[in-house]
């Protein structure tokens, strides 16, 4: 990667960063204006994703290979506006998120400043951290490969397992007979986080797309690691199943029902089986 434009990249990384940070706090000052509301963070998450890729794809013009850059910016930006539109119509008309109030609750000094530090900028630096595959790949030269194709199959399958799996929770929860239930039907019964498992998808798509090197892929791969363990072990799978679990048919539901990753269900399990990981 001796011809590897390095300084073009390291005045990418900074408007990238900066364009995160822009997002997240126009976000923060939407949230005090709705009286400390801090469930709108949650819309920009999609969206600070798709302003790096933007921004990614204006700084990038006339480096690396076209067709890369415009594959990473229209994958990126069709992903977060999908999220951030689901997001914002799942959330419309509902008061504070009980994650945020519970933290906010027991945050030291101000809980407004508090909010600020942990979980806006926290987020920015997320998104900048894991928009790293995207902005090397912008500066890479052509052909794309195989990989390309591969990784353009992966972010399909996740997208799929994404949207499909929110549309069937709507349906399901729409119905007032469903309420307290477990939903267990469609995508649901192979996996019983089919969203996260299509974040997954997406990010290690995107990955693909991008590192088009070996080097490129070894220096990113620490991007789609961080989104994997977010969404196993950190604010995805973990936090969502302590809620799940308080319902009943639970236990009986993670017998049966992959963890993460996608499994015909097991006809024969009991609860006393155990959830599978």
């Amino acid at each position: 990667m001796t011809d590897y434009p390095w300084g073009a990249l390291g005045l990418n990384l900074a408007l990238s960063a900066a364009a995160a940070l822009f997002v997240l706090l126009v976000t923060f000052a939407v949230a005090v204006v709705r009286g400390g509301r801090h469930r709108t963070v949650d819309i920009a998450w999609g969206l600070g994703f798709g302003a790096v890729a933007l921004t990614t794809f204006a700084a990038s013009a006339g480096e690396g290979d076209t067709a890369r850059r415009a594959l990473i910016a229209v994958l990126t930006v069709v992903w977060g506006v999908r999220l951030a539109g689901h997001v914002t119509w799942r959330s419309w008309g509902k008061g504070e998120d009980p994650r945020y109030e519970r933290m906010l609750a027991k945050a030291p000094g101000h809980p407004q400043l508090y909010a600020l530090r942990m979980v806006y900028l926290l987020q920015a630096a997320l998104v900048w951290l894991i928009s790293l595959p995207l902005q090397f790949g912008a500066y890479l030269p052509g052909p794309l490969g195989w990989v390309v194709v591969l990784g353009v199959a992966c972010w399909a399958i996740g997208l799929f397992f994404e949207g499909v799996g929110d549309w069937q929770m709507h349906r399901f929860k729409s119905d007032p007979a469903n309420r307290g239930k477990i939903m267990d039907r469609g995508l649901w019964s192979l996996t019983r986080h089919p969203n996260y498992f299509g974040d997954f998808m997406v990010w290690w798509g995107l990955f693909l797309v991008a590192a088009g090197t070996w080097q490129v892929a070894a220096i990113t791969v620490v991007s789609p690691l961080v989104m994997s363990f977010l969404l196993i072990f950190g604010s995805g799978k973990r936090l969502t199943e302590k809620t799940m679990s308080q319902r009943d048919g639970f236990d009986r539901y993670a017998a049966r029902t992959s963890g993460f990753f996608p499994l015909p269900p097991r006809r024969d399990a009991r609860p006393e089986d155990g959830p599978r990981p």
